[in-house]
């Protein structure tokens, strides 16, 4: 199976979304394929084996609607102002069209040329009308294609009987109806459409981030190269205040790198030998060279479009709501402007009065608020999130996050950062501490164990020089043993120390170190004790803080480690958590996430590789990230920056999106209540009447009030 997006043209409600969605299921070797609004894309899974892109294209155009193509994020300039031309255009002739419909006088053939210039400049409406009333699926260009022609076709027949010399058929035409509900329309869709690609800027700011060229080396020469000719395992050069080209890793140099645009923290991050380098960043000072390492659509910023895209694709549940209703809406909406036509006519015996009912029920019904209600909040939502740092793969972790109960937070290289560092450390010998550790680290080094590695780390950190080191020997389960100068060390766990009859009584020492999370590193010279060293974990500096917030929300908070019970209650301790389940293996993970779910939802944190099967089984999985891989398939949500308060961020977010979302479905459904029985002219009695003009005026600020509210939510 193979999965790709395609730009869509000519959706303008969730009723084209659906249809098209219907649509496209239907087909042979689709395997699924879901339809965004508001992105006007379709995410296609489809058997490559049956079909090809020209299929799909054509799949597309069946289902009364256009293809841009793959990945295509924007519009292409020149529709755009050829859009504003149209509007432009049929709002001069419709202003027109009225004022020669109020004259009173004998225009008609006027005004029916006039009209039919209008009706061909929105015929992209009408068109799409008729085909999704052919495909069974009808939706809210539907809805006005039957008003707008019903009104165009009774004019010219009231054209016609004029130019029969029955003059009284003058005060029946209803040419400015049928333009002024076009050209209103389209204005509706103008806004609209303006609104829904300010919703995609974060995006096409990713996509031109990057610069256009880079200076790399080849066979000693530097070369000017554009971002297409650079491969991977090429030797870049980025000088100060240059951006940097491809995602890699620093071999040469040091400097301070903005990365604000993909972590979200405004200050400058120390870059040097060894450390990961994002395509788009901006190196501030030092002249560094980097290995490329993701080029093209593997890079960091291709991925997080690719993810942000991904989520508008995915349907939250609250969607489905306004997806059910428009699939009946507009079938009963045309049963209702039927209804009201004949009641009408039977009552008043004047055919202009029916139509008036018809056209305006038609079009106050068009559901275009009822379909921007839900997918645009979610747009806006997953671009906020994305500014943050935050990539949420599925807009159903967007939508469920505020209803979280549980978070369950792996340990190591989670709540810490799983970089071990040197914590404490007991001499007991007339040498100094630097000495102890230049003699430690100088051995350690010829050890690949994680314990021995933080040593030379602390010493190569504070410049300790390193000593000779001869005979060395590692010692399989219980440490290492080698010679300086002719003294023997012997450096380990406990065990290595009672086999070589090292004498160990410093128990309120040990003691002291386990509970604080340590590991111990003893360490002897000439068969005498010289030394413990406490080697633990780095616990993240606002770890305490997300804590903290997070119980606020009342949000239970449990740590889930495979570490022992000491050392994994140690470190809760010391960042505020309460309850700890200890020495789980990773296949146990994921029963135990379960039992915690019969709770309430339950996210997991974890690092998406180790914690995979455990990330899956919760509710909402989020997987933290070093900033160059966040295509972490096992993770609903992934954080960017290692920043894990941006979870607080992202149940605020959610929280308020589906406040939002509420607010725009009760508006949308509350509106077409109340609006279509006076449509009907239910109220007509009480002076209260609605005709097609108002109708479609009355429809484009309904959708423009969901947008505005919609808009509230980059403020947050």
């Amino acid at each position: 199976m193979k999965k790709i997006i395609l730009s869509i043209e000519g959706m303008t409600c969730s009723a084209c979304s659906n249809s098209l969605e219907k649509y496209l299921n239907k087909q042979d070797g689709i395997n699924n394929a879901t339809v965004n609004l508001v992105m006007n894309n379709a995410s296609i899974e489809y058997d490559e084996k049956i079909l090809k892109l020209a299929d799909l294209d054509r799949f597309v155009k069946e289902a009364g609607f256009k293809s841009l193509g793959q990945d295509n994020l924007e519009f292409e300039e020149k529709e755009n102002k050829k859009q504003k031309f149209k509007l432009v255009i049929t709002g001069v002739l419709s202003l027109l069209i009225m004022f020669l419909s109020m004259s009173h006088s004998n225009y008609s053939l006027y005004l029916m040329i006039l009209t039919s210039i209008v009706l061909i400049l929105g015929s992209h409406i009408l068109i799409s009308g008729i085909k999704n009333l052919l495909h069974r699926s009808p939706n809210m260009d539907t809805l006005v294609t039957l008003g707008v022609v019903a009104s165009y076709w009774y004019s010219l027949y009231g054209t016609y009987m004029i130019l029969k010399g029955n003059i009284n058929y003058v005060e029946s035409l209803y040419y400015d109806s049928a333009s002024m509900v076009l050209f209103f329309i389209q204005i509706g869709k103008y806004i609209e459409n303006k609104s829904i690609k300010k919703t995609k800027e974060a995006l096409k700011s990713l996509v031109t981030i990057t610069p256009k060229s880079a200076t790399i080396i080849r066979q000693g020469a530097e070369w000017k190269v554009t971002l297409d000719e650079i491969q991977k395992g090429d030797i870049v050069i980025c000088k100060p205040g240059e951006k940097i080209a491809v995602d890699g890793t620093i071999i040469d140099g040091t400097t301070h790198i903005d990365e604000s645009f993909i972590t979200g923290e405004s200050i400058p991050v120390k870059r040097e030998v060894g450390s990961k380098v994002i395509a788009g960043s901006i190196n501030f000072e030092g002249a560094i060279k980097y290995r490329a390492e993701k080029i093209g659509k593997e890079s960091t910023v291709s991925e997080i479009v690719k993810l942000v895209v991904e989520a508008t694709n995915t349907k939250a549940p609250i969607a489905k709501i306004a997806d059910k209703v428009s699939s009946f809406f507009v079938p009963i909406v045309s049963v209702l402007a039927v209804v009201s036509f004949i009641v009408w006519y039977f009552i008043t015996k004047d055919f202009n009065t029916a139509i008036n009912r018809f056209v305006s029920v038609l079009v106050i019904a068009c559901p275009c608020s009822l379909g921007l209600a839900t997918p645009l909040a979610i747009v806006i939502a997953s671009g906020l999130c994305s500014k943050k740092g935050i990539l949420v793969k599925s807009s159903e972790a967007l939508e469920y996050a505020h209803k979280v109960k549980t978070v369950v937070f792996d340990k190591t290289g989670t709540l810490t950062t799983g970089t071990l560092t040197i914590s404490k450390i007991y001499n007991y010998c007339d040498e100094t501490e630097e000495n102890i550790i230049a003699q430690v680290a100088s051995i350690e080094k010829n050890s690949e164990h994680p314990i021995g590695k933080a040593i030379v780390n602390y010493a190569e950190q504070y410049d300790i020089e390193l000593k000779k080191v001869q005979d060395f020997k590692a010692i399989s389960g219980m440490g290492v043993y080698a010679k300086i100068d002719a003294n023997e060390y012997y450096i380990g766990n406990k065990d290595l120390m009672n086999e070589n009859f090292v004498d160990v009584n410093n128990m309120s020492d040990e003691i002291e170190l386990v509970e604080k999370g340590n590991s111990i590193l003893y360490v002897s010279k000439n068969k005498k004790l010289i030394s413990l060293i406490g080697v633990k974990d780095v616990v993240r500096n606002n770890i305490k803080d997300v804590i903290k917030n997070l119980m606020k929300k009342n949000i239970e908070v449990i740590m889930l480690t495979g570490d022992n019970k000491k050392t994994a209650e140690s470190i809760a301790k010391e960042i505020g958590i309460e309850n700890v389940i200890s020495n789980v293996k990773p296949n146990e993970k994921a029963e135990k996430i379960s039992r915690i779910k019969q709770n309430g939802l339950t996210m997991m944190c974890g690092d998406g590789i180790n914690d995979s099967i455990s990330l899956v089984a919760s509710d909402i999985g989020v997987s933290i990230s070093n900033g160059t891989d966040v295509a972490i398939d096992s993770a609903d949500v992934v954080l960017i920056n290692d920043n894990l308060d941006r979870i607080n961020d992202l149940i605020n977010i959610s929280n308020k999106t589906i406040k939002n979302i509420k607010q725009n479905l009760f508006w949308a459904f509350f509106y077409n209540i109340c609006m279509i029985p006076i449509a009907m002219g239910l109220l007509s009695k009480f002076g209260i009447i609605l005709n097609p003009m108002l109708a479609a005026i009355a429809m484009t600020l309904s959708s423009l009030a969901v947008v505005l509210n919609s808009l509230r939510l980059i403020k947050i």
